[in-house]
């Protein structure tokens, strides 16, 4: 029986001592803050990326080199016959176009998902792979079920500040100013490949009514009859992440809630003190 390994990227949120415990390998993402290179997980924690970003360094997300892509993966292949790389969603990033360019000098050994997911749902993506894989089916199978499933997910975002939108060019600096003076909290939603716009509320307790009503309506609509895993994510402190982890629990009762931080690629774009919730379809085999 084919050797099948797990691979993804650290947008799935997943840190290297977690992907040792689960037996996959996860790309660290780069990051240059005031010009100099740090690897998510290696060379920058999660601690000092905020540190940083409260100091208002000037900080940038990267792609990994071709490279760094290939070396790990021919490491990889060292002790398995075939990959499945889960990198996040190409219409967040280049780096999956990118690497599935670089997957065709494999022969067939290296098979990259495009499932247009990042963060928790990204990472329910790899514990997909990695149950089907235990279960003995083939790379190719998993890949089609994985590109069959991708857009079976939705994640609700609010932030605390407009400041890191701003920096990102996401609000205009008018709009960002109007918006701070209003206590406005922008909701963002990720259906499939990008970032985009859902709701604009008068502060958390709103927001947070938003996010909780969005993903009601989804659980019972575009997801009826169908059973979902239901997460949670956040960038603010871990105290708030469990308020807000009994909050969606109370909302939602019933489901085994996954809470996880944000990847720091998405924190770069929306700042400390953010929450998300999120959904995905429960694979079908």
């Amino acid at each position: 029986m084919e050797k099948i390994a797990i691979v993804t990227d650290s947008n799935s949120g997943i840190t290297q001592e977690k992907a040792k415990k689960l037996g996959i390998r996860v790309l660290p993402m780069p990051f240059y803050i005031d010009g100099e290179l740090f690897y998510e997980d290696i060379t920058l924690t999660q601690e000092e990326f905020y540190q940083r970003l409260a100091e208002d360094a000037d900080i940038s997300t990267s792609q990994p080199s071709p490279a760094e892509v290939t070396g790990l993966w021919d490491e990889v292949l060292q002790e398995n016959d075939k990959i499945i790389y889960i990198p996040m969603s190409s219409g967040l990033s280049s780096s999956c176009e990118t690497a599935m360019g670089l997957a065709r000098d494999y022969e067939g050994k290296v098979y990259v998902v495009d499932n247009q997911r990042i963060s928790i749902t990204q990472q329910q993506s790899v514990w997909d792979a990695i149950e089907m894989r235990d279960k003995g089916m083939s790379a190719e199978e998993i890949v089609d079920v994985l590109m069959r499933e991708k857009l079976e997910a939705s994640i609700y975002i609010t932030v605390d500040t407009l400041k890191y939108l701003k920096k990102g060019g996401r609000v205009t600096p008018a709009a960002a100013a109007i918006g701070t003076v209003l206590n406005l909290k922008p909701v963002l939603t990720i259906q499939g490949e990008k970032l985009d716009a859902f709701a604009k509320v008068r502060g958390i307790k709103a927001a947070k009514k938003t996010m909780l009503d969005a993903m009601e309506k989804d659980i019972k609509e575009r997801f009826a009859g169908k059973e979902v895993h239901l997460e949670g994510a956040y960038t603010c402190s871990d105290e708030m992440a469990q308020e807000w982890k009994q909050e969606i629990a109370e909302r939602l009762p019933g489901y085994d809630i996954v809470m996880d931080r944000l990847s720091l690629s998405v924190s770069c774009h929306i700042g400390p003190g953010a929450i998300a919730i999120a959904c995905s379809k429960k694979i079908e085999l």
